[in-house]
């Protein structure tokens, strides 16, 4: 709830990063946040952090008052973020042993709620408490550039240090829509534990809506879990379980038959009615039915954003994590083909073409093991194209603004394939 103007002092007015995350963890005025001050009259201090390294240029607000959980937030999952950030995660989890003596010289934000008003009903941590056993918890929180595809995420902790959970926040219309399709996919996932080459999937803990937005808690990965390194070869074999679920292969079908071209025909019909470059992807539509649509092909789900740095190895079993772009009748490859299109668009900085041809060599090299001749190839690889084009329209009309790496420059990338 917002009741006016926030003071200065109070973070949430900025329009940095820390002001974008302060906004969604602690959305109600009635909540007193000021840095390095006392709290307003009639206040009582709930929470501290420590704002690292700055309140201009911070990247992490730590939570004091408990020093092991505090030094988990900066070390726990270390063996999977970068060299450098991996470093300075170190040093600074170091400190946090040292409790609120250790963390001394960065400022502290400090939480506090009005005399007599329950903390319950204000605060996201006191209400995820309550949802997952009542045991109190602290949150740690990374700050990022606002981002509007971006999920502020809490990491829930007990006060002994033990990871309990990570609390994903849906802001607006794109993120809440991100954050419910994670949640039902990883209820879905909940009978394919032990299933071989299928990758371990965390646990939904708990889903709510609070505040007007859409909070889901995922369980936490195991402490030893190690990340695949981003030149890893295609994990194929998982790919195919995902599509599958750990079952027989499905009885290929013609495109132009398939609910998938119904969906992507609807889409981009949806996409014309509200922009410009809608009517585009109608005729991108239009081109494979032209060029595939009696072509037959498997159809099964998809991870959806299948890329090495979601991926890592715990006990001898692959571990997948982010599945928010999940969804059931895709042809089968789609994950193998997104793997080699944000390795190129991502890691390498390619533009779409580049990121594109990358596909088609992806494909060429592993599709046979997925059951893909040349001409399922090429349906796959364009189907995805139209496919991801329409995730970014999807996310741009929900809130988050359009991708400068995929729009219009995607287009044009589709236009020229089926002009070839």
């Amino acid at each position: 709830m917002t009741t006016g103007l926030r003071p200065a002092s109070d973070p949430r007015s900025r329009v940095d990063g820390l002001g974008w995350v302060s906004r969604a963890v602690f959305p109600d005025d009635r909540v007193g946040l000021s840095v390095g001050g006392a709290p307003p009259a009639g206040h009582r201090a709930v929470a501290r952090y420590a704002v690292v390294p700055s309140v201009a240029r911070a990247r992490f607000l730590v939570p004091l008052g408990a020093r092991r959980a505090g030094a988990a937030s900066l070390l726990a999952y270390n063996a999977l973020r970068p060299p450098k950030v991996r470093a300075l995660r170190a040093v600074l989890g170091g400190l946090a042993r040292f409790g609120r003596l250790g963390l001394a010289p960065f400022p502290t934000l400090t939480v506090s709620v009005p005399v007599g008003a329950p903390a319950g009903e204000l605060l996201l941590t006191e209400r995820l408490s309550a949802d997952l056993g009542g045991a109190p918890l602290l949150a740690a929180c990374g700050v990022r550039p606002p981002d509007p595809n971006g999920k502020p995420t809490l990491q829930l902790f007990t006060a002994d240090g033990r990871p309990r959970g990570y609390a994903k926040i849906g802001w607006n219309g794109a993120t809440r829509a991100l954050v419910a399709a994670e949640a039902e996919a990883l209820r879905s996932l909940r009978t394919v534990g032990g299933v071989a080459d299928h990758p371990t999937p965390p646990r939904l803990l708990t889903e709510t809506s609070w505040a007007g937005q859409v909070v889901a808690v995922i369980e936490p990965l195991p402490p030893a879990v190690r990340g695949v390194p981003v030149d890893d070869p295609p994990r194929v074999a998982a790919v195919l379980a995902v599509a599958r679920r750990g079952g027989p292969a499905g009885t290929p079908r013609r495109l132009a038959d398939s609910t998938f071209l119904r969906r992507l025909a609807d889409q981009a019909g949806r996409a014309a009615s509200v922009e410009p470059a809608g009517a585009r992807a109608v005729a991108a539509v239009s081109a494979l039915v032209r060029r595939h649509g009696d072509t037959t092909v498997e159809f099964g789900h998809w991870h959806g954003d299948w890329v090495p740095w979601n991926l890592g190895w715990h006990a001898g079993r692959l571990v997948a994590w982010d599945w928010e772009h999940s969804g059931p009748d895709v042809p089968v490859g789609f994950d193998l083909a997104h793997d080699a299109f944000q390795r190129a668009l991502v890691l390498r900085g390619e533009p779409a073409d580049v990121a594109a041809a990358a596909v088609d060599v992806h494909l060429d090299r592993h599709g046979d093991r997925l059951g893909l001749d040349a001409a399922r190839r090429r349906l796959v690889a364009d189907a995805y194209l139209v496919e991801m084009w329409l995730r970014t329209w999807r996310l741009a009309d929900a809130g988050a603004g359009w991708n400068p790496a995929l729009h219009p420059g995607l287009l044009d990338v589709i236009e020229k394939r089926h002009s070839g």
